[in-house]
């Protein structure tokens, strides 16, 4: 029996001639049930049966209902595999190389297996930060290797055509935007001649829940395009069509709203920051690659921080001229007059 979040680095077959039931133990005192053997037997099936009554489960899930039924296997002996082939009987503790945890991995960047070959990499991770999900990384760095087990077998050929379709739609997007934006430029430079003022937006006003909007919009073009790419495609897909994604959709925003072009990319250019001090082989173990990256986040927060204030001022000056904009054009002719005598 396994888990869905395991990786098998190599041929496990030995695992046949063990006895009735093996586990490992990541944990020193509980076993692990994302990976054991259990012979089917009639006898067994009873057991198991009986003990949903009387057997207390500690968790109320499968670990702590399989831990009370073998309770004893901590005292058992470690599983070698006989040379000859031949198969055990009775119970078996499963050398830890079958269930290494990922986060072991994380600590120092590298395996250390105390005993037996690397042969089984688990994921007891937050549901969300499991492998085969294309943001997991490169914040988890093991979840690379799950996506090349899954291209050398069954490829992506199932999400390709979705991924080419919303980046033709991104950049499509993107493109329509920027030709709207020159023809409103153009024909309202046609129509005043000398007197059209980009700032102005059409002399839009610029309220409280304008602004809280617009700063809506730009989180939500890296926020949209995460839900809408397929969570199972190959990182390097994802994060492509992300960058891209946000990038078309903050340039519709600067176009149609007439925002400051850098303001607007900072948090894109931040994004792509951190994605390159994740992904950089120079930490030598997890400790000092969380503190580049924390490092990373302190530093680039005055610049996320500049971003908001500048685009919030543009905003207020915009409000300002428009307010003025509006109070020229309201006066009459004649009090124009009257001014002039």
């Amino acid at each position: 029996m396994l888990d869905a979040d395991n990786i098998f680095l190599r041929n496990t077959d030995e695992l046949f001639q063990c006895g009735q039931f093996c586990a490992v133990f990541i944990n020193p005192c509980i076993f692990h049930t994302g990976l054991f053997v259990l012979e089917p037997s009639e006898a067994t099936f009873k057991s198991l049966v009986a003990g949903l009554v009387t057997k207390e489960n500690e968790d109320g899930a499968d670990q702590g209902y399989l831990m009370a039924n073998f309770d004893d296997l901590l005292q058992r002996p470690l599983f070698l595999p006989p040379a000859n082939g031949s198969k055990l009987d009775g119970f078996y503790r499963l050398p830890l190389g079958y269930q290494m945890d990922a986060s072991y991995f994380y600590l120092k960047l590298r395996w250390n297996v105390p005993c037996g070959p690397n042969s089984v990499i688990t994921f007891p991770s937050m549901p969300w930060l499991k492998p085969w999900y294309w943001w997991s990384w490169p914040v988890l760095p093991l979840g690379l290797q799950w996506h090349e087990q899954r291209r050398s077998a069954i490829g992506y050929t199932a999400e390709f055509p979705a991924l080419v379709l919303e980046a033709i739609f991104y950049f499509g997007t993107m493109i329509i935007a920027l030709f709207v934006k020159k023809k409103i430029w153009q024909q309202a430079e046609k129509s005043q001649p000398g007197r059209f003022c980009p700032n102005r937006s059409g002399c839009v006003d610029c309220t409280l829940f304008v602004v809280g909007m617009r700063f809506i919009a730009i989180i939500g073009c890296f926020i949209l395009p995460a839900i809408l790419i397929p969570k199972t495609v190959h990182p390097f897909m994802g994060w492509s069509l992300e960058l891209l994604a946000a990038f078309s959709l903050l340039v519709v925003i600067i176009s149609m709203g007439n925002l400051p072009v850098l303001p607007v990319l900072t948090p894109w250019f931040g994004l792509i920051g951190a994605l390159v001090m994740m992904v950089l082989p120079v930490y030598g173990n997890g400790i000092t690659r969380a503190l580049a990256i924390g490092t990373y986040a302190f530093l680039a927060s005055p610049f996320l921080w500049w971003a908001f204030k500048e685009i919030l001022s543009y905003l207020s000056s915009r409000e300002t001229s428009n307010r003025g904009w509006t109070i020229i054009r309201s006066e009459s002719p004649a009090s124009e007059t009257m001014k002039m005598c």
